[in-house]
C-alpha cells in the first residue's frame, strides 16, 4: 500500500510540474515513474507524450503516447487536450481540431479545450457552400474573402 501512494504523490508531482510548464523536470520524474512501473494511468502517458514531441521533437512518439492515453482514459478530457497540441506542434491543424472536438465532447466546458479553440479560431465556412473547401473555386475567393475582411 505504501508503493501505491508513493507511486500516486509522484506521479502527482510529475504531472503537476508538466501543467505549470516546467517540462524539463517533469520529464524526468515521469520518465522515472515509466522506468519502473507499468500500467500507469493514461494521463501520465498523454504528458509525457506531449512532453516528448515539445521538448525533445519526438512527435511520432509522442503522438503514439497520446493516442495510447486516449486509449486507456477516452473519459479524460486532458488526454484529448495534450493531443491536440501535439498535433499543433506539426501545423496538422485538422488533426488537432479533431482531438478538440472529440475532448469537447467528452468535457464540454473544459477551460483549457475551449481556450485552445478559441486560440485556434474557427474556420469560415466555404464560400461556395456546395462545393468542397479545397475546390479551386473555393479556395481563390477565400483568399479574396480574407484579403477584404
Amino acid at each position: 500500500m505504501l508503493e501505491d501512494s508513493v507511486l500516486q504523490e509522484e506521479l502527482e508531482a510529475g504531472l503537476h510540474l508538466c501543467r505549470l510548464e516546467e517540462w524539463e523536470r517533469g520529464l524526468e520524474v515521469l520518465a522515472a515513474l515509466a522506468e519502473k512501473h507499468e500500467g500507469l494511468p493514461g494521463v501520465f502517458y498523454s504528458y509525457l507524450g506531449y512532453g516528448m514531441a515539445l521538448q525533445e521533437n519526438r512527435i511520432h512518439e509522442g503522438r503514439r503516447l497520446c493516442r495510447h492515453a486516449i486509449k486507456v482514459e477516452f473519459y479524460r478530457a486532458e488526454n484529448y487536450y495534450n493531443l491536440a497540441r501535439t498535433e499543433m506542434l506539426v501545423h496538422n491543424r485538422r488533426a488537432a481540431w479533431r482531438a478538440l472536438e472529440k475532448g469537447l465532447a467528452v468535457e464540454a466546458e473544459n477551460p483549457r479545450l475551449l481556450a485552445l479553440q478559441r486560440e485556434m479560431g474557427q474556420r469560415r465556412p466555404p464560400v461556395l457552400g456546395f462545393l468542397p473547401r479545397s475546390n479551386p473555386f473555393n479556395r481563390a475567393l477565400g483568399f479574396v474573402r480574407h484579403l477584404f475582411s
